[in-house]
């Protein structure tokens, strides 16, 4: 189990971007979900977010790495084809997992716990 220091700053749900319902169903709601989807897989993995079969948060650092690669590889193909609203989606999610990350790496060191 990953003890968290009450000074670390929490993983930021995506969710939480102000965009309305209505914007995104105006754009395809599939690339909002998938982002969503993927943020929450990389929280989890990165202890912020309790694995939902046995409840208690856990640390997969590799997995973490995977995830914030394929959102990287999806900023980099969907580059000029994204709305305002899924662009800030995205960056936000990214800029969130970034820096979790690292901080998660440097805290608990490269290998999986």
């Amino acid at each position: 189990m990953v003890q968290k220091d009450p000074g670390t700053p929490r993983f930021r749900h995506p969710t939480s971007i102000k965009v309305t319902r209505t914007t995104i169903m105006e754009n395809d709601p599939r690339f909002a979900e998938f982002v969503i989807l993927q943020a929450q897989n990389a929280g989890m993995f990165l202890g912020q977010v309790a694995n939902p079969i046995n409840g208690q948060p856990e640390v997969n650092i590799n997995a973490a790495r995977s995830v914030l690669d394929s959102l990287e590889m999806l900023e980099h193909k969907t580059a000029g084809n994204r709305s305002p609203e899924e662009e800030k989606l995205l960056q936000t999610a990214l800029l969130n997992l970034r820096s979790l990350y690292a901080e998660v790496e440097a805290r608990d060191g490269s290998g999986e716990s």
